[in-house]
């Protein structure tokens, strides 16, 4: 059997490393010669536009901690230690919206985003600080049980010793990525690199190009012989060369002529491709192109059609997995039951002041929403219940087909009603009368209704 041992594996047997732990080999070099990486990333404008807005979004959406009620309604657990930690502050360092920002950069450029939990004697969150996801990685033990390793810097903050930390699931909120494996993701950096790649040699070729004259090279001809050819080639250059020599009227001596021997940038498409570039590093991370300056394809027409997608298509897989992540680590299996975790999209799919006025009317006239309601959403005083701010009101004006005439019908038998009762109310007035007059015999007169 000995022989056979390297031949045959187990196909579950747990491993030593996770499938995705280790990606960082993605980053690098690139096919236009580029090294992209996450910092160098960065210094492409729609790259650093791309992380900007989403990181900005998730960052700025008010999270709540809800809890059900026996009703089956739901309302904030304000009480709750959680809720004031994600909502206000995660640790004494920074707010709530400096650490989710942060964390949303970390997913966006390296397809993880880690931090240490700290919790108090009674396994409480007390604090979340944020970890870098280039010295984390992935292992597991030989249990197969999933563990954390995390080399640490000497400026960060002093929450664990050691210079490598081993840490428990039950000590690290992880929000992965797109992945391979579900436990980790993988950089949508390293994975487009060639794209971005491009893009950074385009906006260095653009640099150097206006650099060297806001021209192409070219050579110098003269029809004799040079003894110093080195000499003019330098004083040309200081001469013409550089964005700041552009268009500067050049004089030739000696029958010297100048051949232009360079690509024009427009024969190149040169800005073109710039441009396509942009739109393809927006596609990488679903922005629409005019949310990084791109307008040439929107209009009034379809921008706002094209912020709603951004919030559906783009924002809300990122809010799905930052609250499924939050759950899972950070409330107890009791807490599950009861408490959630969510994030407030209704301001962003609001659409514009008419649109959102007719949507109150329907929801209003319907029965669905109070005036109470509306006004939340519009950030209003509410009404005082007295005034019937609370009130869920619906129109009356709707029958099944089968009562169809309905209120037809009570409206002719109650002015039947009223008639008749007008009718024996002059008659009780007449005998009245009669009686005070003394003609109560013979010749009294007859009643109305027998008239």
């Amino acid at each position: 059997m000995g022989i056979f041992t390297g031949l045959f594996r187990s196909r579950d047997k747990p491993k030593d490393r996770t499938v995705g732990s280790s990606y960082s080999f993605f980053f690098g070099g690139t096919t236009s010669g580029k090294s992209v990486n996450e910092m160098s990333a960065m210094q492409m404008t729609a790259v650093y536009s791309c992380v900007r807005i989403l990181a900005e979004a998730v960052a700025g959406l008010p999270l709540h901690l809800y809890k059900y009620q026996e009703n089956g309604s739901k309302e904030k657990a304000i009480d709750h230690p959680l809720y004031r930690l994600l909502h206000d502050e995660p640790n004494p360092e920074m707010s709530s919206f400096v650490f989710r920002e942060t964390l949303m950069t970390h997913l966006l450029l390296w397809g993880n985003a880690y931090a240490q939990i700290i919790r108090n004697g009674k396994g409480e969150v007390i604090g979340l600080y944020p970890l870098m996801p280039n010295r984390m990685s992935v292992d597991r033990d030989m249990d197969g049980k999933l563990w954390y390793t995390y080399t640490r810097s000497s400026d960060e903050a002093q929450t664990m010793k050691g210079t490598t930390v081993k840490l428990y699931p039950y000590d690290v909120l992880h929000v992965p990525g797109l992945g391979f494996d579900g436990l980790v993701g993988y950089s949508p950096i390293a994975m487009a690199k060639n794209a971005i790649g491009m893009g950074i040699a385009c906006e260095e070729y653009g640099a150097r190009f206006f650099a060297n004259g806001a021209a192409p090279s070219g050579v110098l001809e003269h029809p004799g012989t040079i003894k110093d050819p080195v000499k003019i080639r330098d004083s040309w250059n200081a001469t013409f060369k550089g964005s700041g020599n552009a268009h500067k009227v050049a004089v030739l001596e000696e029958g010297m002529k100048y051949t232009q021997i360079g690509i024009s940038p427009e024969q190149a498409q040169f800005l073109e491709t710039r441009k396509f570039q942009i739109n393809e590093i927006a596609r990488i991370f679903r922005v629409p192109p005019h949310m990084v300056g791109d307008l040439e394809k929107s209009s009034f027409s379809n921008i706002e059609q094209q912020s709603l997608e951004f919030v559906k298509y783009t924002l809300e897989p990122w809010i799905v997995r930052w609250e499924q992540s939050l759950m899972r680590v950070l409330l107890s299996p009791d807490e599950k039951r009861d408490y959630f975790f969510k994030f407030n999209l209704e301001g962003l799919l609001r659409g514009d002041y008419q649109s959102r006025m007719q949507g109150y009317s329907i929801a209003r006239q319907n029965g669905w929403m109070s005036a109470n309601d509306i006004r939340e959403l519009e950030n209003l005083d509410l009404i005082p219940a007295e005034y019937g701010g609370d009130l869920y009101l619906i129109n009356g004006n709707m029958l099944p087909l089968n009562r169809a005439g309905a209120f037809a019908d009570n409206d002719k038998n109650e002015t039947r009603k009223e008639e008749n009762h007008d009718e024996n109310t002059q008659d009780e007035t007449v005998l009245e009368l009669d009686k005070k007059r003394g003609n109560t015999g013979k010749n009294a007169p007859l009643k109305r209704n027998n008239r």
